[in-house]
C-alpha cells in the first residue's frame, strides 16, 4: 500500500486544524493531486477517505492513471481535533497555553490508541477485500504520522502528496520509506483542470 497525504485544502492554506471538517482543496491542491498522478505508477486499486480533501485527491488521479472507481473508507478519515478543529496554532496557543508539543489535548480529540484501533481495522479489512493487490490510499497526515509513530519513527510533518509505502503482513503492519510525489516548485498544469 501507498498511504498518501491529500493536496493542499482551503484550511492548509491558512494554517487551520481540519481534523473531521471538511474544508475543499484548493486550486494548487487540484494540480498538485494532476501532477502526483504521474508519479504513482502502476496501481490496482485507489480506496479514499471519505473527507473531500482526500477523495476529490483521489478523484484527480484516478482520472489521470484510468484506476477507478474510488472505493471510500470511512475510517482512513482524518483523526478528530476535538476543540482545535478550524483554529491556527497561534489561536490554539493563546486558548491552551503549553498544551503543543506537550501531548496535551482538548476536548474531543482522538487519542492516538483510538485513533490507531480506527487505522488498523481500515487497513485490515482493505488488505483482506484487495490480498495481493498494488494499493494507492489517499488519507491525512494525522493517519500517516500515528502510523509512523507506532513503527517508533520520530514526528515529521508530512507534506500534501507526501507519501509513506507501507506492507500489510495479516497481523502487523511494515512501514516502508516516506516518498514526496510532487514537489509544487514543479507545478506548471495550467491551473484549470
Amino acid at each position: 500500500m501507498l498511504l498518501v497525504r491529500h493536496g493542499q485544502s482551503e484550511w492548509n492554506a491558512t494554517g487551520r486544524w481540519q481534523g473531521g471538517a471538511d474544508p475543499d482543496l484548493t486550486e494548487l491542491g487540484r494540480r498538485q493531486a494532476f501532477h502526483a498522478a504521474a508519479r504513482i505508477g502502476a496501481v490496482d486499486v485507489i480506496v479514499a477517505s471519505p473527507l473531500i480533501r482526500a477523495l476529490e485527491t483521489a478523484r484527480i488521479i484516478s482520472a489521470q492513471i484510468g484506476i477507478g472507481p474510488v472505493v471510500v473508507e470511512a475510517d482512513l478519515a482524518e483523526r478528530d481535533a476535538g476543540e482545535w478543529e478550524g483554529l491556527t496554532r497561534a489561536e490554539i496557543e493563546q486558548q491552551w497555553p503549553g498544551y503543543l508539543g506537550h501531548d496535551r489535548w482538548p476536548l474531543g480529540y482522538e487519542g492516538h490508541d483510538e485513533l490507531m484501533e480506527r487505522i488498523m481495522g481500515a487497513l485490515a479489512r482493505i488488505e483482506a477485500e484487495y490480498r495481493g493487490a498494488e494499493l494507492l490510499v489517499l488519507t491525512h497526515g494525522g493517519v500517516i504520522g500515528a502510523l509512523e509513530r507506532d513503527a517508533g519513527l520520530p514526528w515529521e510533518r508530512m507534506p500534501n502528496l507526501g507519501a509513506r509505502a507501507v506492507v500489510h503482513h495479516g497481523d502487523r503492519i511494515e512501514v516502508g520509506e516516506r516518498l514526496v510525489l510532487v514537489d509544487d516548485e514543479e507545478l506548471t498544469i495550467p491551473s484549470q483542470i
